[in-house]
């Protein structure tokens, strides 16, 4: 057995019914031009014969796994692959639609504990013939950002190729929770892990409310309230929608902003028509947790940087209060600007202390009455999680898609994670089925808002 650190035992103990503490992902596979009918099951057969199993797929909490295996890892020896590696065909007509329902119930139910967090759906039945493989971890073992890094390396650039692992198979790492994304849940850890700097704290607060005092326009953790941010349920639904990189590309080049703004104008759009409809669009504008590189942003000042993978996290004014979407992209790229340099002269300590700040407001949503009687610290959380430059394969099948599938939690009932894949942005949104209805309707509205945007600055 093994000691479970407490940032870790958290995803346990905070977990119900309501609330599962895994992250997923939903990847879809072209097959190779010379494959025949049993290609899918042949390579589920190769999966379950693996012998090597690398030890993060092989813990499990230890008995009982109620009270002392909160604490303590133990590993089994051998791996019921029958059990974590399953077989699965979308209903006819086999259309996205009747995958995404599927990924929906699946990502909704709880991992056993008394086996290895994990397990691995691969699905064929597709219309079109593609195959489509559907994976979770709990985050007790692995963050999201982390997860999908671990199907990035299962992946080739060689078509020809045939001897890729599964994830489970992989030999690894020095550091299980590489970064170079954001994982919101896992910024609570930085509170730990940046104790050292809180008497540092103390004059970068003062800087901080100086500067909002003299300044007046930063977007703090205080959002409007909106159908999004109250109680969750256990059932989930997922939506997911590819986009090219290059459109978005042209329009951040046009507008004289950055990718991650238009994105941020995309989500603000979608969210304003989405709550138009319900008739729930607050007064007041949104806002979003997003990441803040501190690699990129230590290197734009000259500066050198010891973690490539370390992320802050700052809160951006999504403008949903204005009806023309040029404004808001022009709103939503001031804010992140003036947020941004509000971080400026904060160590890399002090800014993942002042994240992890921002998101404690979540830890408190379990006690009673906080959800209710409390405004939200943001409306929403838009993670970007880079991906595969290059075209990838998987045992000569062809990447054709790779979808985050997060958490939601009390007070945040969606989130949005994206992941760039080659030439394309791949997006992923989960949400409380009860408290989002039709939440299939934000990728439409994604789309109208993006072309809004293509027609202002084309």
């Amino acid at each position: 057995m093994s000691f479970m650190p407490p940032t870790d035992s958290m995803f346990l103990l905070g977990e119900s019914r309501e609330h599962p503490m895994h992250v997923g992902g939903l990847q879809l596979f072209e097959l190779p031009e010379d494959s025949g009918p049993e290609f899918v099951q042949d390579l589920i057969e190769t999966f379950r014969a693996t012998d090597n199993v690398s030890p993060m797929f092989r813990k499990r909490p230890a008995e009982p796994v109620g009270s002392f295996g909160n604490t303590w890892w133990s590993y089994d020896d051998t791996i019921d692959f029958d059990h974590h590696v399953r077989h699965s065909a979308v209903p006819q007509p086999g259309r996205i639609r009747e995958l995404l329902q599927l990924t929906s119930r699946w990502h909704g139910s709880l991992l056993d504990r008394h086996r290895p967090l994990w397990e691995a759906h691969i699905v064929e039945g597709l219309e079109d013939g593609r195959m489509a493989v559907y994976t979770k971890i709990h985050h007790a073992m692995v963050d999201g950002v982390s997860a999908i890094r671990l199907m990035k390396r299962s992946l080739t650039e060689d078509p020809d190729a045939r001897d890729c692992l599964p994830p489970w198979a992989l030999p690894p790492r020095k550091s299980s929770r590489a970064g170079g994304g954001f994982d919101p849940m896992g910024m609570l850890r930085g509170v730990g892990g940046a104790a050292g700097e809180v008497a540092g704290m103390l004059p970068a607060s003062a800087k901080i409310v100086s500067q909002i005092l003299r300044d007046g326009d930063i977007t703090l953790p205080s959002a409007p309230k909106t159908i999004l941010n109250g109680r969750v349920g256990g059932a989930r639904r997922f939506a997911a929608q590819s986009w090219e990189i290059e459109r978005i590309r042209r329009v951040a080049k046009s507008s004289a902003t950055t990718l991650n703004d238009v994105v941020l104008a995309m989500v603000s759009g979608a969210l304003r028509e989405y709550l138009l409809e319900q008739h729930a669009l607050p007064d007041e504008p949104m806002s979003a947790m997003v990441p803040v590189s501190l690699a990129l942003r230590a290197e734009s000042a000259g500066k050198e940087f010891g973690d490539s993978n370390s992320v802050g996290a700052i809160i951006v004014n999504l403008a949903t209060d204005r009806e023309n979407g040029a404004t808001r992209l022009e709103e939503i790229a001031y804010s992140s600007r003036t947020t941004k340099k509000l971080l400026g002269d904060l160590s890399q300590a002090q800014i993942l202390a002042f994240s992890a700040m921002q998101m404690l407001p979540l830890a408190m949503s379990p006690l009673p009455g906080f959800i209710k009687y409390s405004r939200p610290p943001f409306n929403v959380v838009v993670s970007n999680v880079p991906g595969p430059k290059n075209q990838m394969y998987f045992n000569g099948a062809r990447l054709d898609g790779m979808y985050p599938v997060s958490i939601v939690l009390d007070g945040q009932a969606i989130n949005i994670t994206l992941c760039s894949r080659d030439n394309y942005l791949d997006v992923g949104i989960i949400g409380c089925r009860k408290s989002v209805p039709h939440l299939q309707r934000l990728l439409t509205h994604l789309e109208t808002a993006l072309a809004e945007l293509e027609t202002a600055w084309g």
